[in-house]
């Protein structure tokens, strides 16, 4: 090894320190836990987006990425290989609980609880985003469920999931427990569909423009029931059941008797209780194998409360030729150790161009990317 003077040594030293810390903390989660079907791979894109919760992909390919407790909005540029995070900025901060992330005609729509509030031509001002504009601000204050899910549907409005200020409760299912749209400017608010408890992930079926959303079951029940739930919505103002009844065939303990479960819309999938369903996305990309395209996948986040914990994973349900559902099974999981500790939740869910899978994970702050090569 070449020999330096005292004060290069030292500086050489200090240099080296410096690059170990700033040597790529991606490599730092334990992915190598994670399992996946033959042929998929799992990379960390970045762990450094802390809370990371809804993602929306903007037209020049900018990662947005929403947060809870954080009250941040991320915009990460993708490397052009797509295989890790070239740059992370915060373009938005001091929000109330911004979820939810959308994005239409370069604008970033930003749920913010009682809130909407969007950053225009975003993509061309990143570096200096400028102060969010209010585009709502009629939506419920209540914390309890009020984060909010948002997404543009194939009509262009904007979608936005509004749950229950409570475990289980009575309350105006015009305004709480509910989907609601509206139009891009924020007006001509119109319920699409009632009775659901919190949904924090939905998305249209390609060909048919249904609306599929997950839906979490409530507390109190004991370990096993009611199931989280995998709906479909086949006309607008639908009630899926709360708080009277519960996975489709579940009374409520102090609403059942008022009204029966079959006077609800079923949900077409039983997730299973306390997995905590959160964002659930058609897979529309052509780079896994066929079978899996036009499948849904939903990310698990995991139960908070039950005596063994469940969950944490991502699952895969596919549907036949007449959208029904044909099978459940399980596409990544690890985050959940044998000895229940955790080391990840997944949250959301979106698909790149490329045709590779991403998922964000709120307790790790991090963006998983998940490939498929040929065994």
């Amino acid at each position: 090894m070449p020999r330096f003077p005292n004060g290069w040594q030292r500086l050489l030293g200090a240099l080296l320190a410096c690059a170990s810390q700033l040597a790529p903390a991606r490599e730092a989660l334990p992915i190598e836990q994670l399992s996946l079907p033959p042929g998929f791979h799992v990379e960390v894109l970045s762990d450094q987006v802390p809370g990371a919760r809804g993602m929306a992909l903007g037209p020049k390919g900018t990662l947005f990425v929403g947060s809870r407790a954080q009250g941040n909005v991320y915009a990460i540029t993708l490397d052009p290989s797509r295989a890790y995070a070239a740059k992370i900025r915060t373009i938005a901060s001091g929000l109330n609980m911004p979820v939810g992330v959308a994005i239409r005609n370069g604008t970033l729509y930003i749920s913010a609880v009682s809130r909407i509030v969007k950053l225009e031509d975003i993509e061309n001002h990143l570096d200096n985003p400028g102060k969010p504009a209010t585009v709502y601000d009629k939506l419920p204050s209540e914390s309890h469920h009020g984060w909010r899910y948002i997404a543009f549907g194939p009509d262009q409005r904007l979608y936005v999931g509004v749950g229950a200020p409570c475990d289980a409760c009575k309350r105006d299912e015009n305004r709480y427990a509910m989907i609601g749209s509206m139009k891009a400017d924020g007006t001509d608010w119109r319920i699409v569909a009632r009775g659901v408890r919190n949904t924090v992930g939905f998305d249209w079926q390609p060909g048919t423009n249904a609306l599929w959303f997950t839906d979490n079951g409530r507390d109190s029940l004991g370990d096993d029931i009611p199931d989280d739930e995998l709906n479909r919505l086949t006309s607008h103002g639908e009630h899926f059941g709360f708080p009277y009844c519960h996975a489709g065939d579940i009374a409520d303990s102090a609403f059942g008797r008022e009204k029966a479960c079959s006077a609800f819309t079923p949900p077409k999938a039983k997730l299973g209780a306390h997995v905590a369903a959160l964002g659930m996305r058609f897979y529309l990309g052509k780079q896994f194998p066929e079978a899996y395209r036009g499948s849904i996948f939903i990310a698990e986040h995991g139960s908070w409360n039950r005596s063994s914990k469940v969950g944490y994973r991502v699952v895969r349900v596919a549907l036949d030729a007449k959208g029904n559902v044909a099978k459940q099974e399980v596409f990544a999981q690890g985050w959940l150790g044998a000895d229940e500790s955790v080391w990840g939740r997944p949250v959301d869910l979106l698909t790149l161009p490329d045709g590779s899978l991403l998922i964000s994970d709120d307790y790790a702050g991090a963006i998983y990317r998940i490939t498929y090569r040929k065994p």
